[in-house]
């Protein structure tokens, strides 16, 4: 079945805002799911879709910008886990 491809923005703005936080947070989270083998995490420079809080994060084809470290559960929770068994049926 399908990987899911998850891009964090490292460019200067979401560096500012939190990107080394948020890496840190998708990587153990990853790890806490064993889903090493199922979410291919990248870095990515500016996607063009910043905004003024948060970092930008893609999800295969979908961007979702203003990602922080208070909403990373709720995302992860929301969008990266149904991602990841929407791969799975594919």
């Amino acid at each position: 079945y399908g990987m899911i491809f998850v891009e964090i923005c490292v460019g200067s703005s979401c560096h500012i805002k939190g990107a080394p936080e948020i890496v840190e947070l998708m990587q153990k989270y990853i790890a806490d799911a064993h889903l090493e083998n199922e979410i291919v995490l990248s870095g990515s420079f500016c996607s063009g879709r910043c905004n003024r809080v948060g970092v930008t994060v893609t999800v295969g084809d979908e961007v979702y910008p203003g990602v922080t470290p208070e909403s990373f559960r709720d995302f992860w929770n929301g969008t990266i886990l149904p991602a990841v068994e929407k791969a799975k049926e594919e």
